[in-house]
């Protein structure tokens, strides 16, 4: 199971959705998706750009727990 870390990172970073959205060049429904944890995925073309607006790694937005 992947867990989530979205918020956790934008929360870190002090910035709202809106400011990263605008940052990474992604819609900010997207970002709110991401953010509530409501998506089944994410493309990588989205996951690279919200690592640079967040200068952050995938490692850092996403954590793998074993079941």
């Amino acid at each position: 199971m992947l867990k989530n870390n979205v918020s956790t990172m934008i929360g870190k970073r002090r910035m709202t959705i809106a400011e990263t959205a605008k940052l990474a060049g992604v819609r900010y429904n997207t970002i709110h998706k991401l953010y509530n944890d409501k998506t089944k995925g994410v493309e990588f073309s989205t996951l690279d750009k919200l690592c640079y607006a967040l200068d952050c790694t995938p490692n850092d937005l996403f954590k793998y727990i074993p079941d």
